[in-house]
C-alpha cells in the first residue's frame, strides 16, 4: 500500500491505465459526494466487502479512498494481505480532496 495525498493519488491515478476506484464509505456518505468514476463497496459490510475484494485481478491498481483516509487504509491493508501490490490510500480522505467530485 502506498499512502499518498491528494495531489499524488490523482496523478497516480491520472498516470494509470484500467485503475479502479473503490469507495469504502456508507451508502449515506456517497451519497454526499463521490470521487468521479468510483465505485461504492462499503468496508462496514464485511462479508460483501471480502467477497467484492476476492473477485478482483490483483495485477490491477486500486485507488481506495474513505471519509478521512482510515477505513481506505484498512481495506488497503486488507488487500495487501491478499496478495495486492499495486494499491493506494487516499490520506486524509474525500474530506482532503481539492479536485471534481461528483
Amino acid at each position: 500500500m502506498e499512502q499518498l495525498n491528494a495531489q499524488q493519488w490523482k496523478e497516480k491515478l491520472d498516470a494509470s491505465s484500467g485503475g479502479v476506484i473503490v469507495d469504502v464509505r456508507t451508502p449515506v456518505e456517497w451519497e454526499e459526494g463521490i470521487i468521479p468514476n468510483a465505485v461504492l463497496n462499503n468496508i462496514h459490510e464485511q462479508q460483501g466487502f471480502m467477497d467484492y475484494v476476492e473477485s478482483l485481478d490483483k495485477e490491477k491498481e486500486y485507488f481506495i479512498y474513505c471519509r478521512s483516509g482510515a477505513r481506505s487504509g484498512n481495506a488497503c491493508a486488507y488487500m495487501d494481505s491478499l496478495g495486492f501490490t499495486n494499491t493506494y490510500n487516499l490520506t486524509g480522505g474525500i474530506m482532503n480532496w481539492p479536485f471534481e467530485k461528483a
